[in-house]
């Protein structure tokens, strides 16, 4: 099966798509990789979709990414006496390490008091996704003195955001540990890691999970801006995770921080998903309105290698239709004139390597003669990955003898992934993609096709080949 677009659809699992059917009707409207939430479930739960993940793979033969997302340290309040209470504007709100106490109106602890020494006097708070503002009036170490500016209802674990403050936290909490090492061993293809702040938290990470997924850091946190370009060179792939995003940042700068990503995204030639309330009104409704449509749109015209679905596939009413609209909406980008326009208008150079040549050099060949596609030969995924960077004008084809690299190229703009035998010379390469792109669907007898790949076989970035083969 092949898609007839380039961008690629991430779709969350829950409680409205886990069961095996469910998870096969997702794919066949157009979910490439499946995420899965570790914010809520069990890990017996986790399992069970992860094996039906991969008993579609198995059934369909084609491969299909999977990605565990971390919570991470989402700072919450603890639970009140009442369950809840009412804030008004003016009143004194007092935040404290008292965690075996339930809060009352006056008073509440935190999941995290560790951050209390980051907070200073003028600094804001943001309550239950902004919905609720406090201004810190002093802090006492043990305890932070505050006054309501917005006022409201705030209940139980509710989330507390800090913007400006960069907090003395680590990426991964006992939880996320956990989480880690299990969803590793189920064979996730790609971690989620939350509310990165900089690019220590990326290197923290590898140095747990190595070789074993792919990482990929969620820009959810303003400040973590400021170290936009190293956070995306340490980092496997990055998410623009607008839900947190537009929490600490004001709503009219999430659009600029979106395009800023996305362009350093690409000019790093990282794969880069925009995520968080898509295609919101289709949890509750079949269609979603013009101005989701057109959210989906402009995420595609900016280059995105992938876009995602949260609650709409995880918890909604109609999570395929979800997937088929989506998938319809990225096809009709791909199709308009404006969109190869606007790719070529911002198509990424590469680094000025002799791999970085022959990438872009493929790019131009496979224009010029019209060729059917491009067909790499890849172990690590790197010779794909920059194939993909430049934005050909025709499909790419990822040939790998690892099943865990074409997993992991699922998530990748434009790139068909597809497992062959290990193969010991050029000429089994040029013959193997041949067959391969007239198997796949990709070309026919006459057609050409161009083909990359980097010798000595199994050593990343040495992309150093560059042939066009017929199909004959």
């Amino acid at each position: 099966m092949r898609r007839k677009r380039a961008a690629k659809i991430v779709s969350t699992l829950g409680p409205a798509s886990s069961t095996p059917e469910k998870i096969a009707e997702l794919f066949e409207a157009g979910a490439d990789v499946f995420r899965l939430n570790f914010s809520h479930g069990s890990h017996e739960e986790h399992a069970a979709r992860y094996a039906a993940i991969r008993d579609v793979e198995e059934k369909i033969g084609r491969p299909i990414g999977v990605l565990i997302d971390l919570q991470g340290p989402k700072i919450r309040v603890d639970t009140f006496a009442d369950g809840a209470i009412e804030l008004a504007a003016g009143d004194k709100f007092i935040l404290d390490s008292e965690r075996d106490k339930p809060g009352d109106k006056k008073r509440v602890s935190i999941s995290n008091p560790e951050i209390y020494p980051s907070l200073e006097a003028g600094g804001e708070l943001l309550l239950d996704d902004g919905k609720i503002r406090l201004e810190v009036k002093s802090n006492q170490k043990s305890s932070i003195v505050t006054e309501v500016i917005v006022g409201g209802e705030l209940s139980d674990n509710k989330g507390l955001n800090i913007p400006g403050a960069i907090l003395p936290m680590s990426p991964l909490t006992e939880k996320d540990l956990e989480d880690l090492e299990f969803g590793l061993e189920l064979g996730a293809d790609w971690v989620a890691l939350s509310f990165v702040q900089r690019p220590e938290d990326i290197i923290e990470a590898k140095s747990i999970i190595k070789s074993r997924a792919g990482v990929l850091a969620k820009l959810e946190k303003p400040l973590a801006i400021q170290h936009l370009k190293s956070i995306v060179e340490m980092a496997d792939a990055v998410m623009v995770a607008r839900g947190d995003l537009g929490v600490e940042a004001p709503p009219e700068d999430v659009p600029g921080l979106q395009k800023q990503i996305i362009r350093q995204a690409r000019a790093e030639g990282k794969p880069v998903i925009v995520a968080t309330q898509m295609l919101e009104s289709m949890i509750f409704t079949p269609t979603p309105t013009r101005a989701e449509a057109s959210d989906v749109a402009t995420a595609i015209f900016d280059g995105a290698d992938a876009v995602m679905l949260s609650a709409e596939t995880a918890t909604g009413k109609y999570p395929v239709e979800a997937v088929s609209m989506m998938d319809r909406i990225i096809e009709r980008v791909e199709s308009d004139e404006n969109y190869q326009l606007l790719v070529n208008t911002d198509r990424r150079a590469g680094l000025g390597t002799d791999a970085d040549a022959i990438t872009s050099a493929a790019r131009q060949i496979a224009q010029i003669i019209e060729a059917a596609a491009i067909v790499t030969f890849t172990s690590t995924g790197s010779t794909t990955i920059r194939a993909a960077k430049v934005r050909p004008t025709v499909p790419i084809l990822g040939l790998t003898p690892e099943l865990s690299t074409s997993r992991r190229l699922v998530l990748v703009w434009g790139i068909h992934p597809v497992k062959t035998p290990g193969l010991q010379d050029f000429n089994e390469v040029v013959d193997d993609a041949v067959a391969v792109s007239a198997k796949e669907g990709f070309a026919k007898k006459g057609d050409n096709i161009v083909i990359t790949a980097g010798v000595p076989f199994g050593t990343p970035g040495t992309t150093n080949i560059i042939r066009i083969a017929s199909v004959d």
